[in-house]
């Protein structure tokens, strides 16, 4: 099973990233970064990143619709905001923990195929192992 830089070295391979990281949506922290940045600065990108995740990962709106019996699944998988050069999507990693960890994907609009990094992004966080 991959670790951080695994996963970021994967999922560079996708057609169209441009920059990708590993964040933890509490602190704001990126545990891993790889490629470029949309603002130049990684630790910058990662902290308004995961103000957009934490936004949406605690909004009931997005609640799981359930019972109490139901296993605890989180509301939202992944968020993806559209610019006009690009797409970003932001995809929870799901752990044994409480995780609060996504993996962040910068996707050149021109070059990249959304559908396929959603997918892809979605079977890397799966994989990926945090130690």
């Amino acid at each position: 099973m991959p670790g951080i830089d695994e996963c970021l070295i994967e999922v560079m391979r996708l057609p169209g990233a441009r920059g990708a990281a590993v964040v933890d949506w509490t602190s704001g922290l990126a545990l891993g970064t790889i490629g470029e940045s949309p603002n130049g600065d990684h630790e910058a990108t990662a902290a308004e990143t995961a103000e957009v995740a934490r936004m949406a990962a605690e909004q009931p709106v997005f609640a799981q619709a359930g019972g109490p019996a139901d296993p605890p699944v989180p509301a939202v998988e992944d968020v993806i905001v559209t610019t006009a050069p690009g797409y970003h999507i932001l995809r929870f990693v799901e752990t044994a923990f409480d995780s609060s960890v996504f993996l962040h994907l910068w996707l050149d609009r021109a070059e990249g195929n959304l559908a396929l990094a959603r997918i892809r992004l979605g079977e890397i966080a799966e994989r990926l192992v945090l130690a």
